[in-house]
């Protein structure tokens, strides 16, 4: 396959907290500047909080994913968090689907851990705390995964037949609602869907992890339309190993938008499921409830720095 072309984009996104009561003290954890890795270059990125933290520092958490720690001292009952960020997306051409590994070659290797190139992709082999393997999800995987058929092929299959049977549901779903009820719901939103497809191919011994990020819901020009802009989406990053493979061997697919990954999507961070890639969390003390408010802007910049009209996200 060939390069899809690359592209420049800006990228805002708003967390606004509001409580009913003060807060008093909290520690936060934030994933929002995106990772620079091959097939993204980060050209400018920052995060403005507000109020001003009493303590900040910014370090790579294990997954080398840039990770931002602060602590309020201060009463208060709103918190803004605004990251912005410049990139360009350049992926690499794909491998052709057919012509990649049988998927129980690439499930032998990475349980013998064979090779070099192993050494990272066999941690996305096993469960995690938001991904345990099941009858249902190794069911659901073997009807794709068929004796003989060739990794990518089949987790193209995977994607769509997910992006088939699931249905997009924002009312669906909660971060804590189980992956056994998602299966027997078929309802959920994309955070769903990565856990779906990545647990299927876990449980038949396939390397997969979640990744966290933005995409483009609507190229300027075209009709094309994706879901996931309202906020941070998520996709599958799964494990092909082939000669000369782009990013180590990983390919991004997106089971929401039944589509490999291209230029429509920024990687912010990847980990083995979304508690390793939650875009902010924390604790506090005091406030009582409050749900956040996210806003997510993706603009296409022209090569002379100029924004592109007809992105309505």
């Amino acid at each position: 396959m060939s390069a899809p072309r690359p592209m420049d984009y800006h990228v805002r996104h708003v967390t606004t907290y509001r409580y009913a009561g003060a807060v008093t003290i909290s520690h936060h954890a934030g994933r929002l500047i995106p990772r620079a890795f091959a097939a993204q270059k980060v050209h400018s990125a920052g995060i403005e909080i507000s109020p001003t933290p009493s303590h900040r520092c910014q370090r790579k958490d294990f997954f080398g994913n840039t990770l931002t720690n602060f602590t309020l001292t201060e009463p208060y009952s709103t918190l803004r968090v605004t990251a912005t960020a410049r990139v360009s997306v350049q992926p690499p051409p794909l491998p052709e689907a057919l012509a990649t590994p049988s998927w129980e070659s690439v499930a032998s290797r990475l349980s013998s851990a064979v090779g070099a190139d192993l050494a990272d992709a066999c941690q996305f082999t096993f469960n995690s705390p938001l991904i345990t393997g099941s009858d249902a999800l190794r069911a659901y995987g073997a009807e794709v995964f068929t004796p003989g058929r060739p990794i990518l092929d089949g987790a193209v299959e995977l994607c769509r037949r997910i992006h088939t049977d699931f249905t997009y549901d924002p009312t669906a779903t909660t971060i804590a609602t189980p992956l056994g009820q998602v299966m027997q719901d078929r309802r959920g939103v994309c955070q769903d869907f990565a856990h779906v497809m990545i647990g299927a191919m876990r449980s038949l011994g396939l390397a997969a992890r979640y990744v966290s990020g933005y995409v483009l819901t609507q190229m300027p020009g075209t009709g094309d339309h994706l879901e996931g802009g309202d906020a941070s989406h998520a996709w599958v990053s799964v494990f092909v190993p082939v000669a000369g493979a782009p990013n180590g061997g990983w390919i991004d697919i997106d089971p929401t938008n039944n589509k490999i990954v291209t230029h429509e999507h920024i990687v912010t961070a990847w980990g083995r499921d979304f508690d390793d890639v939650s875009p902010i969390k924390g604790v506090m003390l005091g406030g009582d409830a409050g749900t956040p408010e996210v806003s997510v802007a993706v603009t296409p910049i022209n090569p002379d720095g100029s924004t592109m009209t007809g992105n309505n996200l």
